[in-house]
This record gives C-alpha cells, structure tokens and sequence, in this order.
C-alpha cells in the first residue's frame, strides 16, 4: 500500500533562504502525524508543498499517491485543509456553510443535504445546524471547521494548530472528534501544534523540524526514552531544537495567535 504522504528530499529556497531542506519523510495510511518545531522551522512552508500552494524547489512528494508538483488538481480532490485562521463565515449557520463547501467541492446536489447532515452529526453539532456561526464557541467554531474540510470524504486531512486559543474542555472537544475521524473514517491526518500535550494525546509518531531540518522522528515515547529517563515531549522538543516553546515567535505569529485567539472566543 502507498504511502499517504510521501516527500523525497523535498526543498523549497526563498531567495539565499533555504526554509525547508531536504525532507525525506513517510505518513502511513490512517495515522496521525504531528509535525512540530519552533516558529520559523519550515512546518507552515512544508505542508503549503503538500497541499499545492507553494511549488517546491527540488525534491518531490505525494499525498494520497498524486504528485504535487504535477498532479494538483487531484491532490486537491484528495485533501482537506483547516488553517489556524478563521475559515467559517460567521454570518451564516453552520448548515449554510457547509452547504457553500459542499458546492466548492462538487458533491453532487443529490446526495449534498445527507452528507450536510451526516457530518454536521458527526462532529456533535446536530442540533445547532441552524443557528449562526458567529453565536458558536471556539470549540463549536473548529469542529465545524473540521466538518468542512470533511465533507467530500478526503483521504489526507491537514490541520494547522487545531486548537491554538481554545480552552482546555474545547482543545479536549477537539482532540476527541480527531481521534473519531482517525477511528471511524481511516482518515490521515498530519497536525501542527506548539501543545506538547496534544501530541502526546493525538500522534503515533512525531516529526521535529529546526531550521528547516527534520531532526528527529519517531513516537512520542520512543522519542522521551531516546532523551533520557523520565523525559518528557516537551523535554524532547528543547533538546532538538534549543528552543524554549513559552518564547512565543516573532510579532507577526503573536499577531496572528492572539487574532485567532479572539475570533474564537
């Protein structure tokens, strides 16, 4: 069986900036993957490779068995993608934007009002299909995300900081109907997060990146016991990347967090 996500000395430059180099990686059919690492590591720039809006700049990969750098238009079909940024229109009810998804990705109108309510079932959120987005919790807000991305029954699911601003009942709301998808659907999902905890709670296996390097792979537990005894994934993370995860970034990703943060309630 192929691989879900397969990148083969993968790189992309900016000018003299190499932000991702040289990434050698597999994601298994059905498995969540985290792919973690300081701001500025090369993860956002990675899987905007993956999922076709950054051309790379050597090296190659595929995602559900498709190329991306010549198969786009079947890549897409094959993927769903929540970014960290709001992606539900908040005045519209969570049917009504499902709905708009379901157009853009061609489900036929014959089958579209069941798939709507299949998922909106799915990802508990049933009873408030009609009311408007913009009176849901940040936790309601991602799991219609989710429902989103969802809909057309994709085989490779990206998740940007699924749950950056939520708060500890939401973030475990969300952790809860990713490992339902994973259960249930067989679907492959490969998360960023900067919550050592969620992926712990989430992710077979972990990818670190520094520097636009893959430093490190493997289990969370495997990964802890190669560190030393009684290390934790967050102790793994320092010794890989020299990096303290409460530094925050720069400007703009405290910008863009906090934006997030409050548009999620």
């Amino acid at each position: 069986m192929p691989q879900a996500i397969q990148t083969n000395e993968l790189t992309r430059r900016f000018g003299t900036v190499t932000a991702v180099h040289a990434l050698s990686l597999e994601v298994r059919p059905g498995e969540v993957f985290g792919l973690l690492g300081p701001n500025g590591a090369g993860k956002t720039t990675t899987i905007k490779m993956l999922i076709t809006l950054l051309p790379p700049t050597s090296g190659s990969a595929t995602v559900a068995g498709y190329d991306v750098a010549t198969q786009q238009r079947l890549v897409r079909r094959a993927i769903g993608y929540v970014p960290q940024l709001l992606s539900s229109d908040g005045t519209l009810t969570a049917r009504e934007n499902l709905a708009v998804s379901a157009r853009l990705y061609h489900i036929p109108g014959e089958v579209r009002r069941d798939r709507i309510d299949d998922s909106l079932a799915f990802m508990g959120l049933a009873d408030v299909g009609d009311n408007l987005v913009r009176t849901f919790s940040g936790g309601m807000i991602r799991r219609l995300e989710i429902a989103q991305a969802m809909l057309h029954r994709p085989e490779v699911l990206f998740l940007d900081e699924p749950t950056v601003g939520l708060d500890p009942v939401a973030r475990r709301a969300v952790w809860e109907h990713v490992r339902r998808l994973r259960d249930a659907e067989g679907t492959t999902i490969l998360l960023t997060t900067h919550y050592m905890d969620e992926a712990e709670e989430l992710c077979q296996r972990v990818g670190i990146m520094h520097l636009g390097r893959l430093v490190a792979l493997g289990t969370p537990a495997s990964l802890a016991a190669e560190v030393g005894p009684g290390a934790t994934l967050d102790d793994v993370f320092t010794h890989y990347t020299g990096s303290d995860l409460n530094e925050g970034g720069t400007y703009r990703d405290v910008a863009r967090t906090r934006r997030t943060a409050r548009r999620l309630g």
